[in-house]
């Protein structure tokens, strides 16, 4: 009767609390020297994409007594000005003040009483750049029906027009009914009768085991064999399991795809598997920074979400809830640039011969295929196995090798923001893009004040690897 979120859907809404937002989001820092580009022109390309997603101009709304899960209803006080929001930085502007910016605003959890979205343009940056900050709930992207928001407003045409005919359809939208309560009561007992299980869920639920339930659902999804036998080792001791506040650090690295390429030419492996020996490496410097003990057989432990196709499946279509994940003991212990990455793709060999790896270009050919829903879809799919089995959390998306727009304007690079999990101090995304691989860091603001530190220990430990493969 209503359209109800599935438990996959609805398990980051009850993982979420006050310290631990679990949305994601995208920062596209692009380039507008003649100041086009403003909130208007911003608020116009998104009221036109909005026809493609309604599910942008919903609420989430709660059954009475925790009979049954969420639905989705209209917001029948939408309102897109309180969404697509203004900020600007004291011109002129810096990447770092930016990064600041970003850190304040994705500390903030979404407004449960509104559609669970936020876009920001940030005007001011130095160079006629401009930045677009999107936030979006992982209770809203499954990757197939709806996409993350910062998809919509990514074209690879330059043209600033919207879609034809899009942009007078938005104003034709009128929400439906709210349900009432006792609409929504009797569709649960209905939904119960059909799936008994149910029930006893939503019970453990309402009595408070609201984490459990949730993370036995979202463990469902990493199932391949060598992920299960990782989880029953125990998570190495680091420094990167503390307790978490509600505050946040961001930061960023860009690199190019061409080092990464070089490596994997001269030295074996994926770029995928070079990308997590660059971490590793960095890993392993931050720690001697800190002045903490890396020993030869030191790991990092990292939650790494893949995309993945079932046996059977075509090579056309969506693929976001198409989303494994699998852990990787990073070998921060070993002093050999070289030799850590050989230890890293036999870490990964077992996923690689299940035969259900996406190749990257693949992904990129995909039909309205953009890093961020990936991004988001493989952070959702990450939480369970994040809180109890890993140090980290690392998602790495294939992105498009030519130049995308937004509202006309040139993406000059772009940084997955993805929501620090319970007890974890960073979590790292990372997207190639236009011939470069841009990293972004969100890193809990009192456990890990020195995440630029990190940042740089990127830079240095790709620089390794590049001087190992000449």
């Amino acid at each position: 009767m209503f359209d109800r979120l599935s438990p996959a859907d609805a398990a980051p809404l009850h993982l979420e609390d006050a310290d631990t937002p679990q949305h994601a989001g995208m920062v596209a820092i692009c380039h507008d020297p003649d100041g086009v580009v403003d909130q208007a022109a911003l608020s116009t390309l998104v009221r036109a994409r909005l026809v493609e997603v309604p599910r942008y101009r919903q609420v989430v709304r709660e059954v009475p007594g925790h009979l049954a899960n969420p639905v989705w209803v209209d917001d029948e006080a939408f309102d897109l000005t309180y969404h697509v929001r203004r900020s600007a930085l004291p011109r002129p502007g810096s990447d770092a003040a930016l990064r600041e910016l970003v850190a304040r605003i994705m500390s903030r959890p979404l407004d449960r009483t509104r559609p669970l979205w936020e876009m920001y343009l940030v005007e001011g940056l130095e160079g006629g750049r401009f930045a677009i900050l999107s936030k979006t709930h992982q209770a809203l992207v499954d990757g197939v029906t709806t996409v993350d928001l910062g998809q919509l407003v990514l074209s690879r045409s330059s043209d600033v027009a919207p879609p034809t005919g899009a942009a007078s359809s938005p104003d034709r939208w009128r929400a439906a009914t709210a349900p009432s309560s006792a609409a929504l009561v009797v569709s649960a007992l209905v939904d119960a009768a059909r799936q008994p299980t149910q029930v006893v869920e939503h019970a453990r639920r309402s009595v408070g085991d609201v984490r459990d339930v949730a993370s036995k659902v979202l463990g469902a999804a990493a199932s391949l064999a060598s992920t299960a036998r990782s989880a029953l080792r125990p998570v190495p001791v680091s420094p990167l399991n503390v307790r978490t506040g509600a505050q946040r650090l961001f930061a960023t690295v860009d690199t190019s795809l061409e080092d990464y390429r070089k490596v994997r030419a001269a030295l074996g492996g994926t770029v995928n598997d070079v990308v997590l020996a660059t971490v590793a490496g960095a890993l392993r410097t931050w720690l001697q920074t800190r002045g903490e003990a890396v020993r030869t057989g030191s790991t990092i432990r990292a939650v790494v979400p893949v995309s993945v196709r079932d046996a059977g499946a075509g090579e056309t279509g969506p693929l976001g809830s198409e989303v494994s994940s699998y852990l990787v003991d990073l070998p921060v212990g070993e002093p050999s640039a070289a030799m850590r990455l050989h230890q890293v793709g036999y870490a990964t060999q077992a996923h690689k011969d299940s035969g259900r790896a996406v190749a990257a270009d693949v992904l990129v050919a995909l039909r309205g295929f953009s890093p961020p829903t990936l991004h988001a879809v493989g952070a959702r799919v990450a939480t369970s196995l994040a809180r109890r089995a890993s140090n980290l959390v690392i998602t790495n998306v294939p992105g498009p090798q030519e130049p995308l727009y937004v509202a006309g304007a040139r993406m000059l690079r772009t940084y997955p923001v993805l929501p620090v999990a319970r007890g974890q101090a960073v979590s790292i995304g990372l997207t190639s893009y236009d011939g470069g691989v841009h990293y972004g860091l969100n890193a809990d603001r009192a456990a890990m004040p020195d995440v630029d530190t990190l940042a740089g220990c990127i830079t240095e430990a790709l620089a390794e690897l590049v001087d190992a493969a000449r």
